[in-house]
């Protein structure tokens, strides 16, 4: 006897259950007007480093903070911590993504209130966390140079669920011989009309434009 149909109602609660749960944690934040962004990509993209140069470079503008999803290690948290922003890390074990749930437990006891900008880094995975709604207003999808041009069309799913995209690691383009132009016709092939941002964490390149937005972003959560 086949297990198929019990596994996909299984699935099924499981993502309603972080669906209605997500919805909350999005009124709780409009309420505490913060603005929350998650960042998704494969392992070794350069979300971390991005994200550190974000907080670093946010600090003097905005009450910023940031929830890490890693399977094990408290790595990044530490290494993030080092912009000044606050810092939680969230170890998710086995699982290869972050859910609402985890997120709710994270910020108990953080006066969400006193933000205004929570940064959300998923654990690196392009499937997973497609499926599961955080609660976020905006998702960044990273895709670094080092990938391949063709990441996109082998993973449409996370890029459909994605309101940006952004190229990382440009200071290595030229070294990896990577396609920009075949890169954006495939970004755009799969999600047309999405915003792209090429950027440099390394070297600062394209951060004042990424930058740009998300404060614009910001701003216009304020005026709400």
């Amino acid at each position: 006897m086949s297990t198929q149909p019990r596994l996909v109602e299984v699935r099924q609660n499981v993502l309603k259950q972080n669906d209605l749960l997500a919805r909350s944690l999005r009124e709780r934040f409009r309420e505490a007007g913060v603005r929350v962004v998650s960042l998704v990509s494969s392992p070794g993209s350069g979300k971390t480093a991005l994200l550190e140069k974000m907080l670093t470079l946010l600090q003097s503008q905005y009450h910023v903070a940031a929830l890490v999803g890693d399977l094990a290690t408290e790595n990044d948290a530490a290494r993030l911590a080092r912009s000044g922003a606050a810092v939680r890390q969230i170890s998710t074990g086995t699982i290869c993504h972050l859910d609402a749930q985890m997120i709710e437990r994270a910020l108990e006891e953080w006066k969400l209130d006193e933000l205004d900008l929570l940064f959300i880094e998923n654990v690196g995975n392009l499937v997973c966390p497609s499926s599961y709604d955080l609660g976020e207003d905006l998702r960044l999808v990273l895709l670094s140079v080092t990938e391949g041009e063709d990441k996109p069309l082998k993973y449409p799913t996370i890029f459909n669920t994605a309101d940006v995209c952004v190229i990382t690691k440009m200071d290595l383009a030229d070294a990896v011989e990577f396609e920009a132009t075949a890169a954006h016709n495939n970004i755009q092939s799969v999600r047309p009309g999405m915003g792209v941002f090429e950027v440099s964490a390394k070297t600062g390149a394209g951060m004042d434009e990424l930058l740009r937005f998300l404060s614009a972003r910001i701003a216009k959560s304020e005026e709400v």
